[in-house]
């Protein structure tokens, strides 16, 4: 048997650690003092603090390891715990390389050799009918709204398809702030027919001519379009207009629902002269 302290060091875990998984079932002493309150450890535990360390360096949670050791079946519930964080490590890698790619380019721009590939043009908008379904994202930016669009637009074709609708595009988001809240109002359409015809799941909307939209086309996917309606902003600032109602995103060359590098997609935002 091991005392807390030994046990610990064979871990490479702290003492405090030891207590906690304690605390909270994940590995319980073999024997515990009846006056004193030590602690101690037998040799075949090693394995499961040993394996505990080591899922907690790759950054697997502490349920999800207690989980593993209460299957019936550890290997398989250990592989499967491993295949997520490893998918978890490649989503947040992909994040990152996105994320140096965007900070490298915004330098480029910065020190001048690099100029935005498309410029802000000033149009109206012609009034335009919708079949639309809408949700509640907790706020601006992919990392909010992403998670909210894909079950939007797979609840909207089935509505669609089983109303005998036609899909026709483009596609049509647009997006407004709730009143007294950080959340985020979003719009998920398809253009309707020339007469539309309402449904169960989806609603008939009417989007309203706009007499004079700021409009930048976006290429590519998701990741890179806060910079494009950043620089759309901040065009529209620089040329003396004010902006007056809810964005829209238009995609004129969408694929499919999963955003690709060729996807070409117009940003449009209601305004007026400042």
């Amino acid at each position: 048997m091991y005392t807390i302290g030994e046990f610990a060091a064979f871990g490479r875990v702290s003492v405090r650690m030891l207590r906690h998984y304690d605390a909270i079932g994940l590995l319980t002493p073999a024997h515990v003092d009846d006056r004193t309150g030590y602690r101690q450890y037998s040799d075949d535990q090693l394995h499961r603090l040993l394996r505990i360390a080591e899922l907690r360096q790759l950054g697997i949670g502490l349920d999800r390891i207690a989980a593993v050791f209460a299957t019936a079946d550890e290997p398989a519930a250990l592989r499967d715990a491993l295949e997520t964080r490893l998918g978890e490590l490649e989503a947040s890698v992909a994040d990152d390389t996105a994320r140096l790619a965007r900070i490298r380019r915004r330098l480029r721009l910065l020190e001048g050799t690099e100029t935005m590939s498309e410029t802000v043009i000033y149009r109206p908008i012609e009034p335009v009918s919708v079949y639309a379904v809408t949700g509640v994202a907790p706020g601006m930016g992919p990392e909010n709204v992403s998670p909210v669009i894909g079950p939007l637009i797979e609840g909207l074709d089935r509505s669609l398809e089983a109303a005998g609708r036609a899909i026709v595009e483009p596609g049509i988001f647009w997006y407004e702030s709730v009143d007294g809240s950080d959340t985020l109002a979003v719009h998920v359409s398809y253009t309707a027919e020339p007469e539309p015809r309402a449904g169960d799941g989806y609603q008939v909307v009417d989007l309203p001519a706009i007499p004079t939209a700021a409009t930048l086309i976006h290429r590519g996917d998701m990741t890179g379009i806060g910079d494009s309606w950043a620089a759309l902003v901040d065009q529209v600032v620089a040329d003396g207009y004010r902006m007056t109602g809810p964005t829209r995103e238009v995609y004129l060359k969408a694929e499919g629902h999963i955003p690709q590098p060729d996807w070409v997609t117009e940003l449009q935002v209601p305004v007026e002269r400042a």
